[in-house]
């Protein structure tokens, strides 16, 4: 634990120290996982606008905690140094198999179409050749986080159910885990492996990397031109991940945010959740049995 806690802290990102009229009863500090796949300081400068509505809500400091993999995140939430985040599905999993009581999932994201999911991508750069998961046979597959849904948990399940083996020189030549989804983006244009799956909401244009997504953030952020890759495979649809909070918070604070996230403005909304959406709804545990199955089997 005092490693975690060390971690934490040194990953953490303060923010001024507000001395409100009225604080939320029964904290003093509210603190905001936010999980890897991108640099510390492009998810700093995305979810900022949800900090300071939360500071401003809650009447306490509250702090962006950065760690530099999901686990970071996960052992946080499970550790009581984290209040909440929004997590993949994958991640929830595990949180509930390791503490079922430890937090709730409270919202999740709403496509512009009304959907509530999204989709493992398989990418590879356009001028390779390769056109689909079969041309990736004998080449090296990158995947982002073992606690990423979309970056490991489906792919392998669905790649299994395929008879294709994620264990390095079973199908693929070697497989290596990049550390999230901009590093498997970056790695694929770097060509330091031929090919990689990250995650997309699969609307909109190609071009723009689709509306929500790793692919879209690394389009915004001037990273990439979608134009030098091709999509290689696309998994079925998974749930979108859940804000999770802290069940030991008190119920006035896990409502006032559940209720700020719920009426975010379309700006905000678009940095936490990494593109356009339409907004947040409900969720609860249920929405997410499947992927703890999955959690649970492929452990086995």
């Amino acid at each position: 634990m005092k490693k975690i806690l060390a971690a934490l802290l040194a990953a953490t990102v303060l923010s001024p120290v507000v001395t409100p009229a009225a604080h939320a009863e029964g904290i003093k500090q509210f603190n905001v996982g936010v999980l890897g796949g991108e640099n510390a300081q492009d998810r700093v400068n995305s979810n900022e606008c949800y900090r300071k509505k939360i500071e401003d809500t809650l009447g306490v400091p509250v702090k962006l905690f950065t760690p530099a993999d999901y686990d970071g995140v996960i052992q946080g939430l499970l550790g009581g140094t984290i209040d909440a985040a929004v997590l993949g599905a994958s991640g929830y999993a595990k949180i509930y198999l390791t503490d079922p009581k430890a937090v709730s999932p409270v919202l999740t994201t709403e496509g512009m179409d009304g959907s509530l999911g999204y989709y493992s991508v398989g990418i590879a750069r356009k001028d390779s050749g390769i056109k689909s998961l079969a041309d990736m046979k004998g080449k090296v597959m990158g995947f982002g986080d073992p606690n990423s849904t979309s970056g490991y948990l489906i792919p392998s399940v669905e790649f299994k159910a395929q008879g294709i083996s994620t264990e390095p020189g079973a199908y693929f030549k070697d497989v290596k885990f990049t550390g999230g989804h901009e590093q498997t983006i970056v790695a694929v244009k770097n060509k330091d492996i031929d090919g990689g799956v990250t995650w997309a909401d699969a609307q909109g244009n190609w071009e723009d990397g689709y509306n929500v997504g790793a692919l879209r953030k690394a389009v915004d952020a001037g990273l990439i031109d979608m134009n030098d890759y091709v999509q290689i495979w696309k998994s079925k649809l998974i749930p979108n991940g859940p804000l999770v909070i802290r069940n030991a918070l008190p119920e006035d604070v896990k409502k006032k945010v559940i209720e700020l996230t719920t009426g975010l403005d379309k700006d905000c909304a678009y940095g936490v959740a990494g593109g356009e959406i339409k907004g947040f709804v409900p969720v609860t545990k249920a929405d997410y049995d499947s992927i703890i199955e999955a959690r649970k089997m492929s452990s086995k």
